[in-house]
């Protein structure tokens, strides 16, 4: 260590116990010896001295004021410097120590107590490595088995598959080293002197080459294939009604007229036509969702006697709506529910979707057999023949003022959400003259209007930005008087009837509600409305507790067993595990 500076020698924890000097003293003894050192030989002698002396060794002449003042300045800042370098090795070992004293209190105790890497007392349980070197093992006795079949080496393929089939027996369904077998190691040894030998006898680099490539290209072929049967499932599952869910409204229907109150006359209730309550709408076919939305509001309502939901629903679902509204009507606020095909004015005639489904392309596209809508398809086939994309229950929200002729403003929810504060501040947000409040979801480059419309197509992309931020369905404040003002349903009617082939965007709401209301949309702060617990396991926690209403878009709704657990807590606190018919038809949480 002669050689280094002294700034370079660090503390070393044993030199205490060696009696040897830290880094701070050898740093300070270093330079005091060069202190030491410089007066020593600094100064020449004088000429009044012998020849003898030498030059080197004549005395000091005697030094002016300001030399000597300016040896002063020296020596101090040579001290200075000293006392500055020793503090900052001071810093640096106290840093040092505590760095070490942290990680030593994240240390696994079994971890620092092993003595011997074969004991798996002491083995870590994440460890994989074990695992890992079997099946890269089984990978490279599977490729020299073909070159070795190739090459009529029958006795090393024999060989070779023989080890592969031992290995993955070994593995089964291991995850962890932790897991293996005792005798995975003995293995693992083994498989590695047979793939010795055939390395030797067979390895011959292109032809591995190919083979591996050959391999790479199966396995991604088996991974696209499994991924597309995964989003198959997926949305095939989605579709699929529960058993309780299924059960339901078939018990409450019969207990409705069972009951008689199909001979009931329904009284008309002042309060759905009066502007200044706090009206909802609610379009839904699943009794236990509406049922949520509704509970939840209510329950966060300051005043729940001026609140209005007006619901409506299909001609199967009807009776067990109101059924459950009977049994269950929520405290003091106003329910409505209504058929849709009561809805007279709604006709083909009218509606631009009911009319291009009357088409005999759209039939075909929908309810043909030999359609692809199959795995070999993909999932997109089969998410747009989701039967909401079908529903007029799920386009009814581009009519809603001649739903409510008589309403001004209206809050939209939809069926899959949670509400967990008081939604009447939102009547108070001024608009500023546009038609529709929404959440705007656009991040960066997500969720943009190029993610929904097909910019290829010079209709779409003459009118609109593919950089115009998106927003969500789901809960959304409208102003009817402005909606009836600008002509708003007029506005879908066209897009709608323009996009009849379906070139400017796929089926569903959103896209054409994009369209529909852009320039006319006034995006509400973001904590009124969380979206993605139906399909991102990712979400901050605490935005979802902090938001108004919280959102299951997507496959993942909270009352299938696609759910995400951690997030059906929010949607199941306000079912009522306790009702009749719930536990009739086996609903659990």
């Amino acid at each position: 260590m002669s050689h280094l500076s002294a700034s370079w020698i660090l503390e070393n924890p044993s030199d205490r116990d060696n009696g040897l000097p830290n880094s701070s003293q050898t740093l300070g003894d270093s330079f005091q010896a060069s202190m030491n050192l410089e007066e020593n030989v600094e100064y020449p002698m004088g000429d009044h001295q012998s020849e003898e002396v030498g030059f080197f060794n004549r005395p000091k002449p005697p030094l002016s004021p300001v030399k000597l003042k300016r040896q002063m300045l020296r020596q101090k800042r040579r001290e200075l410097r000293t006392a500055e370098l020793i503090r900052q090795d001071n810093e640096n070992d106290n840093i040092m120590q505590e760095t070490a004293f942290e990680q030593s209190k994240r240390l696994e105790p079994r971890v620092t107590g092993k003595y011997s890497i074969w004991r798996r007392d002491f083995e870590s349980p994440n460890t994989d490595s074990t695992l890992k070197l079997m099946r890269d093992q089984i990978i490279l006795a599977k490729a020299y088995a073909h070159v070795a079949k190739s090459k009529n080496e029958s006795s090393l393929y024999n060989s070779l598959m023989k080890h592969c089939k031992e290995s993955q027996r070994a593995i089964g369904d291991a995850n962890s080293d932790a897991e293996l077998p005792s005798s995975a190691l003995n293995q693992a040894q083994a498989m590695g002197h047979v793939l010795s030998i055939a390395k030797d006898q067979l390895y011959d680099c292109p032809t591995v080459q190919r083979k591996f490539r050959a391999m790479i290209q199966s396995t991604e072929g088996t991974v696209t294939a499994l991924k597309r049967k995964s989003s198959f499932l997926i949305q095939l599952a989605a579709k699929i009604v529960p058993r309780p869910l299924h059960c339901l409204p078939l018990q409450l229907a019969a207990d409705y007229y069972q009951q008689g109150h199909h001979k009931k006359e329904e009284q008309i209730n002042e309060k759905f036509e009066d502007p200044s309550l706090y009206h909802y709408a609610i379009f839904s076919d699943n009794v236990l969702a509406t049922s949520v939305v509704v509970n939840s509001t209510v329950a966060h309502a300051k005043e729940p006697e001026k609140h209005v939901f007006h619901i409506v629903t299909d001609k199967l679902n009807f009776v067990a709506m109101k059924m459950w509204f009977l049994v269950n009507a929520p405290p003091k606020a106003t329910i409505q529910i209504e058929n849709i095909d009561s809805f007279k004015w709604l006709n083909s005639s009218y509606c631009s979707v009911l009319r291009q489904l009357e088409s005999a392309r759209l039939k075909e596209y929908y309810f043909k057999a030999n359609h692809p809508s199959s795995l070999s398809a993909g999932s997109d086939n089969l998410k747009y023949r989701n039967p909401k994309y079908l529903s007029m229950l799920n386009h009814l929200r581009f009519y809603l003022p001649e739903v409510y002729p008589k309403l001004e403003k209206i809050l939209f929810l939809d069926d899959d959400i949670v509400v967990q504060k008081d939604l009447t501040p939102l009547w108070s947000v001024d608009l500023h003259g546009m038609v529709n409040g929404a959440v705007e979801t656009c991040k960066e480059s997500f969720h943009r209007f190029d993610k929904y419309l097909n910019f290829s197509n010079p209709l779409i992309s003459e009118n609109f930005s593919p950089n115009a931020c998106g927003w969500a369905f789901g809960m959304n404040m409208f102003d009817l008087k402005e909606w009836r003002k600008r002509n708003i349903t007029g506005i879908y009617h066209y897009w709608q009837d323009a996009n009849e082939d379906r070139t400017l965007w796929k089926l569903g709401t959103l896209p054409p509600g994009l369209i529909t209301f852009y320039n006319l949309t006034y995006p509400l702060d973001r904590s009124w409305h969380v979206l993605g617990l139906g399909y991102d396991p990712a979400l901050n926690l605490t935005q979802i507790d902090n938001g108004a209403v919280v959102h299951y878009n997507g496959n993942n709704k909270p009352w299938l067993d696609l759910a995400v657990s951690k997030y059906k807590p929010y949607w199941s606190k306000y079912v009522m595990y306790d009702n009749y018919y719930l536990k009739n038809c086996n609903f659990r949480e």
